[in-house]
């Protein structure tokens, strides 16, 4: 005879009796809400910014919102979707936009930079800010973080390809974005501190 294998259950405070992440129907729903809420995020603002032509979007929050919540497998998982909802056709990208070309477009190298900010941002709060994600300034940096080494150089690079200017030039271009991502920054870091002070098995390493 063999065993039947069960869930491995908590209790206590904030838990429902079932490690979070053993359930892969909420895994699905909660990478399939996020992706949808970077969606909505991308019709907002969609202000275009300097000779560049990249809006400004919130796109920046959604994004590592989702990594910062959901760590860094699901928040990827829930940025690609949204990437690859956009590339079959579907107009989520920002200014109503979609297809593959966008990723070519001046906008391209923040697009593909997003899914990867969020995987490093969620990495960092689960596996480097850990008991200290319930911290908005911990949250902070590690989002801060994942922008800085992300989102803004692959943002560069993809403007040097797609204007074939230089380095200089791209980084000018991208400058106006860095006041909104503090901005951004801090408002993903009060609400992902709030969510992991309420869940705090959200993120548990089982």
């Amino acid at each position: 005879m063999t065993a039947t294998t069960r869930p491995e259950t908590v209790t206590g405070p904030g838990h429902d009796g079932v490690r979070p992440g053993s359930s892969p129907t909420r895994d699905v729903a909660l990478v399939a809400a996020f992706a949808a809420l970077v969606c909505a995020s991308a019709y907002v603002g969609a202000i275009p910014v300097g000779s560049a032509g990249v809006p400004i979007t919130l796109q920046t929050l959604t994004v590592m919102l989702a990594g910062c919540i959901l760590g860094p497998v699901r928040g990827f998982a829930a940025v690609a979707l949204y990437l690859a909802l956009g590339a079959v056709g579907l107009p989520v990208f920002a200014e109503h936009s979609s297809g593959i070309g966008v990723f070519a477009g001046p906008s391209g190298g923040y697009l593909l930079a997003f899914p990867l900010a969020a995987a490093l941002g969620g990495f960092l709060v689960q596996h480097v800010a850990r008991e200290r994600r319930t911290r908005a300034i911990v949250v902070f940096a590690c989002s801060i973080t994942a922008s800085v080494l992300v989102i803004h150089p692959l943002g560069i690079l993809g403007m040097m390809l797609h204007f074939d200017v230089s380095f200089a030039q791209a980084a000018a271009w991208d400058m106006p974005f860095w006041l909104g991502d503090v901005v951004k920054t801090s408002v993903v870091a009060m609400i992902a501190a709030e969510v992991h002070r309420a869940f705090p098995q959200l993120l548990h390493r089982g």
